[in-house]
């Protein structure tokens, strides 16, 4: 049963926050109320407002969206972790403190690790799964994230430009036409912005990756739901080896490589990733 709500679009949305066990977690919600709502977990270095609102209010359209800022991030109080599992048990204990035993899932980048460690260790939570951008533990060229980081961070200072149009998108005149797109999106919220992301959240996100690169190979997942994976086909963050990998561990997992994109190829293609992903979520 959905019951149907005129609610905020990411642009609007107020900012909310639950107590869990004494930290505050800040989180915003969109759209209808559903049943079994869309969990989203962001990529590293990233708060709400990270978020391309064309992504969020398109998955939006026909479901209940909840968006979480990890522990130590944005408006989440406590000190952020720096292990993909330890924030995996903290956003299943949000995810119960809101009132859900069942959810859907679509992790981006850091925030699918974080939904693979969910799915591992608490299979019956989720439904159905979204990847995008991410790898699994010990994915191929995972460990080598800081330093593909820190080198593209330092030349985007050293030009004037903004590290995620670096990180992001390729430098072919789709990839550059599609970040300059992405970046103006992320200015259209315009009052009650998340806190901005701190340096120790960069060095303890990047941390926790690395450990879940430096992790052995698992076979294949617990989770054995319907499974959805995106990946761009020119990553650097994440190289394109890793939606493969993945693919070999979750059983029922459908893949769609997108061409001439980086690691935000969900941002670069947010209508083919909205319409594919809206498919697979519908009953």
């Amino acid at each position: 049963m959905t019951e149907l709500l005129c609610t905020p679009s990411q642009r609007t949305a107020p900012t909310l926050s639950i107590s869990v066990a004494g930290t505050k977690f800040a989180y915003r919600e969109l759209g209808s109320r559903t049943d079994i709502p869309l969990v989203v977990l962001t990529h590293l270095a990233a708060n709400l407002d990270s978020w391309d609102p064309r992504l969020l209010d398109g998955l939006a359209e026909d479901r209940r969206v909840i968006a979480l800022d990890y522990r130590g991030v944005g408006n989440s109080t406590g000190k952020v972790r720096d292990s993909i599992e330890d924030m995996a048990e903290d956003m299943a204990a949000v995810i119960h403190a809101l009132g859900y035993d069942r959810i859907d899932l679509f992790g981006l980048s850091m925030g699918g690790m974080v939904g693979q460690a969910m799915a591992a260790e608490m299979p019956e939570l989720i439904d159905r799964l979204i990847l995008a951008g991410s790898g699994p533990a010990g994915g191929p060229g995972l460990t080598a994230m800081t330093r593909v980081f820190m080198k593209t961070a330092l030349r985007a200072a050293i030009t004037f430009q903004d590290p995620r149009t670096l990180l992001f998108f390729t430098r072919t005149p789709a990839g550059k036409k599609a970040a300059g797109e992405y970046l103006a999106r992320l200015k259209e919220r315009t009052t009650g912005r998340d806190r901005p992301v701190t340096p120790r959240v960069y060095r303890a996100q990047l941390a926790a990756v690395r450990r879940w690169g430096l992790q052995q190979p698992a076979g294949r997942s617990q989770f054995a739901g319907p499974a959805l994976i995106f990946h761009g086909d020119s990553d650097l963050m994440v190289p394109p080896a890793n939606a493969t990998a993945l693919t070999g561990q979750l059983p029922t997992a459908a893949l769609t490589l997108f061409p001439d994109s980086g690691h935000g190829a969900a941002f670069q293609h947010h209508s083919a990733f909205i319409d594919a992903a809206r498919v697979f979520l519908r009953r």
